[in-house]
């Protein structure tokens, strides 16, 4: 009887998840995309102004170079105010970190970007620095961020389910159950992530060169990100949160051919 009524409640906490992720859809303005999201833009916007001081002081707090810092932030509003980006509801603002040895930039819902001085001082020109920064913007206007709570809502609702059916307190190595459903739902989500990050590529092609940057450069900020990982990717692409850079210089280079196939056009910044 006990095993029934597990089996029902499970089945129960699973439906529910099921039944909230599939029914929170909308289009997304930007791409025009049907996404699965249950929080407004303002939500996002909320999330990422609170969530911003703790996350720079992860990284050693802001840089105090105010010119480099300025820098960053005249070539991020030049990317949304010389684009459509200036059109959606976002708040961007964008901060230079004190981290000098950690390599990375990233963004947070509602429009708060972040780039490291470990990153920023690899970089060898203004148009690359671009890059950097429309690859960012692309996660917030396609609203990857939300997507990947929703999902994760849902992984913890299948889990959840999964933990309740199979558990037996009586049975401790029933818990590897538990342990292979959560696996799972951490592999799909890792699977998505890669392919938003795909997608931000394609969408910083657009912008680099909508705001008169080249988005060539982009190309030449996938070597310098491999060159930073030593070669070393610590296991198979597969089971990494980001697409290894080499495999993503040729999905932009088609990026750029599809957006311009007449050639770009003169005068871009490189």
């Amino acid at each position: 009887m006990k095993a029934v009524i597990k089996f029902i409640i499970a089945l129960l906490v699973a439906a529910v998840s099921l039944v909230t992720y599939w029914c929170s859809s909308e289009e997304n303005e930007f791409t025009g995309e049907e996404q699965r999201v249950d929080m407004t833009v303002e939500q996002e916007i909320a999330l990422g102004l609170q969530a911003a001081p703790q996350m720079a002081e992860q990284y050693g707090g802001l840089h105090p170079d105010q010119k480099a810092a300025q820098e960053v932030k005249a070539i991020g509003q030049r990317l949304v105010q010389s684009t459509r980006v200036k059109d959606t509801p976002y708040q961007f603002d964008f901060h230079l970190l004190a981290d000098e040895q950690t390599v990375n930039a990233f963004a947070l819902p509602g429009g708060q970007i972040f780039i490291t001085a470990g990153l920023l001082r690899r970089l060898e020109s203004e148009g690359q620095l671009a890059g950097v920064l429309g690859h960012e913007i692309g996660h917030v206007v396609a609203r990857h961020s939300a997507q990947q709570l929703a999902k994760a809502k849902l992984t913890q609702g299948l889990t959840g389910a999964a933990a309740i059916a199979t558990y037996d307190p009586e049975n401790p190595a029933s818990r590897s159950g538990a342990a292979v459903a959560a696996m799972i739902g951490q592999l799909v989500n890792m699977n998505y992530g890669r392919e938003d990050e795909l997608e931000s590529d394609m969408l910083a092609v657009q912008l680099t060169g909508s705001a008169g940057y080249d988005p060539r450069s982009m190309m030449r900020v996938m070597q310098i990100l491999e060159e930073a990982s030593g070669g070393s990717r610590g296991g198979p692409e597969f089971l990494q949160t980001h697409p290894n850079p080499g495999n993503r210089v040729a999905k932009i280079e088609a990026a750029i051919q599809r957006e311009y196939p007449s050639g770009l056009p003169e005068g871009l910044i490189e």
